[in-house]
């Protein structure tokens, strides 16, 4: 909901407690405000953390290509996310897990992630 670094901490650690443990073994924020938990985060959840150097968007390219692909579906820079509605930004994640990716051997993101989950995870998860 918010973009406090109390409130960021929160939706990850949540978001993580549903996930297999070793499923990530890292994450890469930028220098922003809001990862200033980032040592309670990396704790809790067994995982390194990154930071990528300001102005260096080279550091995270499949982030940056990520974005570039979010664009061709409608969701322009500087977009203000709070005039999209949720049905929408799930419509846009779905197509883009279901693109075969040469890096995952031609298999969907979504197919390797649920390759790594069990049945009781993947319960959790609905």
């Amino acid at each position: 909901e918010g973009r406090t670094a109390q409130d960021i901490e929160v939706a990850i650690n949540t978001w993580c407690q549903k996930m297999p443990r070793n499923l990530f073994k890292s994450i890469t924020f930028d220098c922003g405000k809001e990862f200033s938990n980032w040592q309670s985060m990396s704790n809790q959840n067994d995982l390194s953390v990154y930071f990528a150097d300001p102005g260096t968007p080279s550091q995270r390219g499949l982030n940056e290509h990520s974005n570039g692909l979010l664009r061709k579906d409608g969701l322009p820079k500087g977009m203000d996310f709070n005039t999209v509605d949720q049905t929408f930004i799930s419509s846009v994640a779905a197509r883009r897990n279901h693109i075969p990716r040469k890096s995952l051997n031609y298999h969907t993101p979504l197919e390797v992630f649920l390759s790594y989950m069990g049945d009781k995870q993947l319960s959790s998860l609905f």
